[in-house]
């Protein structure tokens, strides 16, 4: 294109706003990592989402643990967790279908939607138009879906698929080494309580490191409860089993 002080110049190519997704895409994956702990990372996620994906007016989401307990995590406003609750009263929905069956679920009308009538029904009257689900990862029998909402109908198209998908897999990344860190941060934690409530035994008792953790070991499995929590009220309270300590 000539332009009128003699120079060339060009409208934005594909190849131009492919630079702009790929530096917008490592901006966010560099704010997912900088989070402090997992449910940081989830809560900056749906804000991510909605700032990167076109089309999206708010963002979600759900989670399944074993398969069965199903959750929303983190949400941008009170009509996504509206919206995800009509799905888990009816068990029909975009966000359940991207969990179990499909990697993206595109609901272009929820007014002419006819896969879950009762689900778009009830969801369309709390002003949301269309919807599109992503599949966050599937870890053994955990299931976590990214859900976008929109009050307009056909507000997802091919681009907003292409983003969301190269979004959630920069968001899966950064949620598994969120999960990790506090993985480790709890190991640590439990460790401590664990040699805390042993010193005390040990003193209490004048009984060796071994015969605390016994102490404690034959405790838990007595009442049930996690070596952990059994470890922390004894810290906390000083109090233990008679029984058991004998």
């Amino acid at each position: 294109m000539l332009m009128a002080d003699g120079t060339t110049g060009r409208t934005a190519s594909a190849d131009d706003r492919g630079v702009d997704l790929a530096a917008q895409l490592t901006e966010v994956a560099r704010t997912l990592q900088q989070q402090e702990d997992a449910q940081d990372t989830l809560d900056e996620i749906v804000r991510g989402a909605v700032g990167t994906i076109p089309g999206a007016w708010q963002a979600g989401i759900i989670t399944v643990t074993g398969r069965r307990e199903v959750d929303t995590v983190s949400m941008t406003g009170d009509v996504v967790g509206e919206v995800d609750q009509i799905q888990y009263d009816t068990g029909q929905g975009p966000c359940l279908e991207a969990l179990y069956a499909h990697k993206i679920v595109n609901v272009p009308d929820l007014a002419h939607e006819t896969r879950w009538p009762e689900f778009a029904d009830r969801a369309h009257r709390l002003g949301v138009s269309s919807m599109l689900s992503l599949q966050l990862f599937v870890r053994d029998d955990d299931l976590g879906a990214l859900n976008l909402y929109s009050p307009d109908a056909h507000a997802f198209g091919e681009e907003a698929e292409h983003v969301g998908s190269l979004f959630a897999g920069h968001a899966a990344v950064a949620l598994a080494n969120a999960r990790q860190r506090d993985n480790l941060v709890q190991a640590v934690q439990t460790r401590d309580l664990i040699g805390q409530a042993k010193g005390i035994l040990m003193e209490r008792h004048k009984i060796t490191g071994d015969q605390a953790f016994t102490v404690l070991m034959r405790t838990s499995q007595r009442t049930n409860v996690k070596l952990r929590d059994l470890a922390e009220v004894l810290v906390r309270t000083g109090e233990l089993a008679p029984s058991a300590a004998r």
